[in-house]
């Protein structure tokens, strides 16, 4: 029965929360990872860029409950997510038209064009900031738990509790939709496999006919698309504070160099394993090891190995020993 009750205790405050971190940081590595492998550098806007579609579906999901529409027990956010998709859409091809555009013209060095997109990260932040404050905001709504910790004890007859969130349960399942369906774009159309050709060789795909300008205009479509799907599931799953989304550009990055930058594949593995990571070092042993150890030898003390407040230093440590040892990542992307 301690054995049990270990396991739950260990899925509901380590691998649940995990799964669903780990999903919302696929879906912004992925975005990371083709702007990469596609227009060949790393844009620092990125973190911001999902707190400004988070914050239009903000807006919209706003809208739609002053007037009384919701979706029952899932949150209004799903119905105004499409609003926010093309807000940001338009967003980055207006920011890419009057701003990437230029350098990529002139032929400009990646560090340039990764010092540029610091200056329209500050930009972003100004603007999110700027439309809906810098404090917390909450629009989740809906039914908080699709398992509750009362239900499953009654259920199982356990002492511990397994709590899912209705947040959680949408987070994984949006991003295997998600992944789905980039995936067979780039696998099966035409234009994915014109993008597939510009990220391998641009010179060779030029003299295949590909046009370059349609290629970074799709690029830019898919990551708003996937960078306000990722922003709007964090914000329901924690909280929505612009901050926050620029602070989760570090794990962002540390996912997609640890699966390989370019590889979409590595992107979503190097997610995955960034957050358990960051999970499992930050979270307090102390009940677990209790259900597993004797009396006398149970732990007095959390076994903490890190504060949370610390779980950000997981990403960074990640990052440099990766760096360090296999730049090109796990699925051997380009190296940084």
């Amino acid at each position: 029965m301690d054995l049990l009750n270990a396991l739950v205790a260990l899925a509901n405050f380590v691998i649940v929360p995990a799964v669903a971190y780990g999903s919302q940081l696929a879906l912004g590595a992925l975005g990371v990872t083709l702007i990469y492998g596609i227009l060949r550098f790393s844009n620092f806007a990125h973190g911001d860029t999902m707190a400004f579609g988070a914050m239009v579906t903000i807006l919209a999901t706003w809208g739609l409950q002053a007037q009384g529409i919701s979706l029952g027990v899932l949150p209004t956010a799903l119905l105004a997510l499409p609003v926010g998709i093309l807000g940001t859409m338009i967003l980055m091809l207006l920011v890419d038209r009057a701003v990437y555009r230029f350098y990529r013209q002139q032929k400009a060095k990646p560090v340039i064009l990764v010092i540029v997109s610091l200056g329209v990260m500050f930009m972003m932040n100004g603007i999110v900031r700027f439309v809906i404050g810098p404090d917390d905001q909450n629009f989740a709504d809906g039914g908080r738990f699709l398992v509750s910790a009362r239900e499953f004890r009654a259920w199982s007859g356990l002492d511990e509790g397994l709590a899912i969130r209705t947040s959680q349960g949408l987070t994984v399942l949006t991003t295997v939709i998600c992944v789905a369906l980039l995936f067979w774009f780039l696998e099966r159309t035409r234009t994915g496999k014109s993008m597939r050709a510009y990220s391998d060789n641009e010179d060779l795909a030029l003299l295949s006919g590909i046009n370059p300008e349609r290629v970074v205009m799709v690029t830019w479509m898919i990551v708003a698309a996937l960078t306000t799907v990722a922003g709007v599931l964090y914000g329901l799953d924690k909280s929505f504070k612009p901050f926050t989304y620029f602070l989760l550009l570090l794990p962002m990055f540390a996912s997609a160099v640890v699966g390989g930058l370019g590889s979409p594949l590595g992107a979503i593995a190097g997610g995955f394993i960034v957050a358990f990571s960051e999970v499992t070092v930050t979270y307090a042993w102390k009940k677990v090891l209790g259900y597993l150890m004797p009396d006398p030898l149970a732990p007095s003390g959390l076994v903490q190995l890190l504060s949370t407040d610390y779980k950000f230093a997981v990403s960074f440590g990640i990052l440099v020993i990766v760096l360090l040892f296999k730049p090109t990542g796990l699925f051997k992307g380009k190296a940084v």
